[in-house]
């Protein structure tokens, strides 16, 4: 492992004029749970490390007037632990409390879980279906993007050269919604998932109509992805065995897996179609 310098800024705008003096050379790190494994595999070889453990204000989860923000350091055990978090946003808590180990999940953040940018990030999937957004700071301008549209490509995001995510914002849920996310996995143990499914569903007064749908899939494309078609049909239905049916399948045709060591295409979209209507249940009796 080549050596390298570890600097510890203390704003943000700090950390970008350090980013900005080292160019190329320089690596944002958050928890290291990802970036570290990336040096020791030779993957990466930066020049420094420009830690954002000191900035203040990342780390925190604020809910005012239904609206969610997390902050990118935020670990995944404050997500967790978080009494809003569980009470309020459950999907969030389905996701993060199966990433790795304890120990993991102290020191893990769901900022470097999302800039990192792998197919099988937990933390993306139900953020999609949460309609969240990121709000990024750089050198010239900060920004808020969409977060499905965050990703471009395995390991590739939208992010400027010397942009720092902040924070994720989550915007106030209709009345009457639920969400739930289904890690699916070989064992009940640390492990990534063969595929990811949340689904977020809002009702209408009568408790069956559903009045907004938003289904996230993880590791069954590029990227996180939204599986539009199936929540088109979803919405403006009543919600019933036929419907949830019609929405898993469509979820199964419109995302495009590929073979793997932990599964095949065609597994991962017979799962796809199975757990849509399974999480829309769940998502269900959370909305009641």
């Amino acid at each position: 492992m080549n050596d390298f310098e570890y600097l510890m800024p203390t704003t943000i705008n700090e950390a970008i004029s350090l980013h900005e003096k080292y160019g190329e050379g320089a690596k944002y790190i958050a928890g290291g749970t990802d970036v570290i494994v990336k040096i020791k595999e030779g993957k990466i070889s930066p020049q420094c490390l420009i830690s954002l453990r000191h900035l203040q204000g990342l780390d925190n989860i604020i809910y005012e007037k239904g609206e969610l923000r997390i902050g990118a350091m935020v670990t995944h055990r404050m997500l967790e632990l978080s009494p809003v978090i569980r009470n309020e946003f459950p999907v969030l808590a389905d996701a993060v409390e199966n990433i790795g180990s304890v120990q993991i999940r102290n020191v893990a953040t769901i900022g470097g879980n999302i800039v990192n940018a792998v197919p099988s990030a937990d933390g993306a999937v139900p953020l999609i279906a949460l309609g969240a957004e990121v709000r990024v700071i750089g050198p010239k301008e900060a920004r808020i993007i969409a977060l499905e549209d965050f990703f471009i490509g395995p390991g590739q995001t939208s992010l400027k050269t010397g942009e720092i995510l902040v924070e994720f914002l989550i915007p106030k849920l209709l009345s009457h919604t639920g969400a739930a996310y289904w890690k699916h996995t070989r064992r009940a143990a640390m492990e990534l998932p063969i595929l990811g499914v949340a689904v977020l569903i809002s009702l209408d007064d009568d408790m069956k109509t559903c009045t907004e749908a938003r289904i996230g899939l993880g590791v069954v494309a590029p990227t996180p992805m939204r599986a539009k078609n199936a929540e088109a049909i979803l919405k403006g239905s009543k919600v019933d065995e036929e419907i949830l049916k019609k929405a898993g399948k469509a979820a199964a045709q419109e995302c495009k897996p590929r073979d793997s060591s932990r599964g095949k295409a065609w597994y991962r979209r017979d799962m796809v179609e199975l757990f849509v209507q399974r999480m829309a249940k769940v998502a269900m009796e959370r909305a009641h």
